[in-house]
């Protein structure tokens, strides 16, 4: 009877494992489609109404879901807190400390960074130029990561189960 329960519950750990890897897989192209949506936001934001990037950051956070809000108000955070660090060492800051809860991957951090050195140091026109381009560069992800999650979600979840079972076997 032990021995049973052990089964299950080693196959069920499997299986678990599997669905979390597919998760993953399903909310990182989530996660890069809201990407894109605060950087034409924050483009709005910038070139019509005229607002400071603390308070555009504030904004969009309020906007958006998380892990994507925490980003942006921790980096809001750190530019209004006085603390002398530029636009660019709080987006940096604020990417490095929150990355992690994200489905998202090296090129989009990648995206981001190089987006973190031009807004805050440049005139607007440029900070729209370089917003739009982040955003180009978000939707080549995007495309990416959804054949990504076509080709591998499906398997992950198999995989987990087929795992768990041939642990099971080799066990028992």
């Amino acid at each position: 009877m032990l021995k049973l329960f052990g089964a299950v519950l080693i196959l069920l750990s499997g299986t678990l494992a599997g669905f979390h890897q597919a998760a993953r897989f399903a909310a990182r192209p989530k996660q890069i489609r809201e990407l894109i949506l605060a950087m034409q936001r924050l483009e709005t934001e910038i070139s019509y109404g005229f607002t400071p990037l603390p308070d555009a950051f504030r904004r969009l956070a309020e906007q958006l879901g998380e892990p994507l809000r925490s980003i942006f108000k921790t980096a809001a955070n750190h530019m209004a807190s006085g603390n002398g660090m530029t636009a660019q060492e709080s987006i940096q800051r604020s990417i490095s400390d929150n990355w992690k809860r994200t489905a998202m991957k090296t090129p989009e951090r990648d995206i981001l960074h190089q987006l973190s050195f031009t807004l805050g140091t440049s005139d607007r026109q440029d900070q729209i130029k370089h917003i739009a381009l982040a955003a180009q560069q978000l939707k080549h992800e995007e495309a990416l990561a959804r054949d990504e999650q076509a080709k591998y979600e499906k398997i992950s979840r198999s995989l987990g189960l087929l795992i768990g079972a041939l642990i099971v076997i080799l066990i028992f």
